[in-house]
């Protein structure tokens, strides 16, 4: 079944400002948050906003969306290069901001569990071709990595963590005020419910230590300008054994001097002389496939567009490509010497000043015959 359009999701119009979409996500996700509203389609519904507004609230991700729709979502792997495709949505974390509007009755998070590593953005640019085309490459970040000298403990080697007495390795602590009870975090051990005695020299008890890693890239071709490529498992080390984080690649796409894109196809300009242009010609023009021939008509007029079919952009997630579109400037002489200008004024007045009975077709081979004269020099 098809999407729905985020915008009708969340029931705003599309210039919609950012204070409208977050009041329109916090009256939608109130209604249909699953702890207090238990109707048997709350849960998607409340899935459902969650995810719109997770790309409304995002400036790039709300552009892309605008420009591309539901295609620049959900894209899947591109197969190689060990990444998945363009924006894996995730909606981690919106538990704890519900727990604390609705009163926790969601389960209490474990402190001292698993913690994921954060997610690292790096920006890339490439060139135009590169884009088209696709292209290899590698590039160096520099993220949190566990620690070669104690493996991510923390701990000097020898020693191991200690369960924290404090918290008895919950990592929470209770304290009580009259009726009331409130939980937090344990000071002693920071909610990580152990404790080192001794840290390790190389990472001073953290686990973790700054060190460049280089990732093989491998773009598709016909990427797009703001695609975001995310890489698995390439962003910090976790805590407490928790998984990495993901890298996310912003790709940038360098302009070329020839070529202009729109969508899978691409725009280049070609100049003729008003010989070619009344006469019409074959003329070769440049593409980023290679050389090709283009037709000019007879009569071709300045401003005219002409189109080689499937000579544009490869198209994502399917075959086939886009198309090349020439435009065409007329070239008019400038400079000319007397003898071209008499000749000029002489062809001006027989085009101005022809007998009422005259033949069409002889009078405008007349008109090529002196043009191509002033042109030859004859």
């Amino acid at each position: 079944m098809s999407k729905r359009d985020y915008y009708e999701v969340l029931g705003i119009e599309k210039n919609a400002s950012e204070t409208e979409i977050k009041k329109a996500y916090r009256k939608l996700s109130m209604k249909y948050h699953p702890d207090k509203n238990k109707d048997h389609d709350a849960t998607d519904k409340f899935k459902e906003i969650q995810e719109a507004y997770d790309v409304l609230s995002d400036s790039t991700k709300r552009s892309q969306f605008d420009q591309y729709g539901h295609q620049d979502f959900n894209a899947g792997g591109f197969g190689q290069g060990g990444y998945g495709g363009f924006e894996d949505m995730n909606f981690s974390g919106f538990g704890d901001i519900f727990d604390n509007i609705f009163g926790g009755s969601r389960s209490r998070k474990k402190y001292n569990g698993p913690i994921k590593g954060d997610d690292l953005n790096y920006r890339f640019t490439i060139s135009f071709m590169e884009a088209a085309f696709g292209v290899e490459k590698d590039i160096v970040i520099r993220r949190e990595d566990l620690c070669d000298t104690c493996g991510g403990s923390g701990a000097k080697q020898g020693t191991s963590k200690e369960t924290c007495p404090m918290c008895k390795g919950t990592g929470q602590v209770m304290s009580s005020m009259g009726f009331f009870q409130s939980v937090r975090t344990c000071p002693r051990c920071n909610g990580a419910g152990t404790i080192i005695k001794d840290p390790c020299n190389t990472c001073h008890g953290q686990g973790r230590v700054k060190k460049e890693r280089k990732i093989h890239l491998n773009i598709p071709a016909g990427v797009f300008e703001g695609a975001r490529i995310r890489v698995p498992d390439e962003g910090d080390a976790g805590r407490n054994g928790g998984s990495y984080g993901d890298l996310y690649v912003l790709v940038n796409i360098a302009p070329h001097q020839d070529f202009k894109r729109e969508g899978n196809d691409v725009y280049s300009e070609a100049k003729i002389n008003i010989i070619q242009a009344a006469l019409g010609d074959t003329i070769e023009i440049n593409t980023i496939h290679g050389k090709e021939k283009l037709e000019i008509p007879e009569g071709t007029q300045f401003g005219s567009t002409f189109r080689i079919k499937d000579k544009g952009i490869a198209k994502l997630k399917s075959n086939g490509h886009g198309d090349h579109y020439i435009y065409v400037k007329v070239v008019v002489p400038t400079n000319l010497s007397k003898e071209q200008k008499a000749q000029m004024e002489a062809l001006k007045y027989s085009l101005s000043n022809s007998p009422l009975s005259y033949n069409p077709r002889r009078e405008k081979k007349v008109f090529f015959e002196k043009i191509r004269d002033f042109f030859s020099g004859e």
